[in-house]
């Protein structure tokens, strides 16, 4: 130990249990970069939280008052704006298109990407391993590169430009994820716990979906979350393989109103719209960042 580190060091000997306490004294390093680590959170918090805000300011504005005062607050609190990019500009079905598409996608994988991580992680079966690296290997893998193969086999099976077609081609875009980050949960969980299910008399089903995959729970909660946020801000796929108006999901009809609308493109309302998309997002993490946290907190400790 050098000498700093054990100046650094002190014992209390005036404890309430009588027994000697070792205590830590922060060290002008320690504070520097303590200090230097808060400056940057807070700039780094400036960055996405302002933009944030003039966005939600400049939504209940008309597109004169943005252009005359860009950081000024609106002279009319109102959501006109709201009401047009939902109701006029089908924000509304695209909104019920997205929870659609992203809702069941995001049950599906979650259910066969537990189920295929707990198989690898607990059972020694025949070509376990090559499907696990293959799973990682689909990681590595650029999603542009399978546009065109992609595009090749939902027309093949009449799923083109259909919210099947993208609900299977999200399950299968975030597949590989799920497995990958649940495989370390269930590797981890204790054997004599399975085998006393099994001596209680417990199927492998309800093995798994009664003992298993509840103590997986933190794991469950962090990829869900992810998923979650990575399925409803996918914009390559649906552009790609969704060409039907009507099944539009709320990333492609933002691109397709800014690129359609030109120059007589009305700020306000697309502000609206960009509020009407990031919302769900910001409800889901603010309710959900306790188990984030949590589970990655756990998954980190194992």
């Amino acid at each position: 130990m050098s000498t700093d580190t054990r100046a650094a060091i002190t014992i209390d000997r005036h404890s309430a249990s009588g027994k000697d306490v070792r205590t830590t004294k922060s060290t002008a390093g320690d504070k520097v970069v303590g200090g230097i680590s808060h400056v940057v959170m807070v700039i780094w918090s400036l960055i996405v939280i302002l933009p944030m805000l003039w966005t939600l300011i400049g939504s209940f504005k008309t597109t004169k008052e943005i252009f005359k005062s860009p950081f000024g607050l609106p002279a009319n609190w109102n959501f006109d704006n709201y009401v047009s990019a939902w109701v006029d500009n089908n924000f509304g079905g695209m909104f019920l298109n997205t929870v659609i598409v992203v809702g069941v996608s995001l049950v599906l994988v979650m259910v066969l990407g537990a189920m295929c991580a707990y198989v690898l992680a607990r059972f020694s079966l025949p070509g376990s391993k090559v499907i696990y690296y293959l799973m990682l290997a689909g990681l590595t893998f650029p999603v542009f590169l399978a546009i065109v193969p992609l595009f090749m086999i939902l027309q093949n099976m009449q799923l083109l430009n259909t919210l099947a077609g993208l609900i299977v081609t999200y399950v299968a875009f975030a597949l590989p994820f799920t497995v990958f980050f649940l495989f370390s949960f269930f590797k981890s969980l204790p054997y004599e716990i399975q085998e006393a299910a099994y001596v209680d008399g417990a199927s492998e089903w309800r093995t798994f979906f009664q003992v298993m995959l509840p103590m997986a729970k933190p794991g469950m909660a962090a990829v869900a979350i992810m998923n979650f946020l990575g399925l409803w801000n996918q914009f390559l796929l649906p552009i790609s393989l969704n060409a039907d108006k009507d099944n539009y999901v709320l990333s492609q009809g933002m691109a397709a109103y800014a690129s359609s609308a030109g120059y007589a493109l009305d700020f306000g309302q697309m502000f609206a719209a960009v509020m009407i998309t990031i919302i769900p997002v910001l409800i889901v993490y603010i309710l959900f960042q306790r188990q984030l946290q949590g589970s990655v907190s756990q998954g980190t400790s194992k």
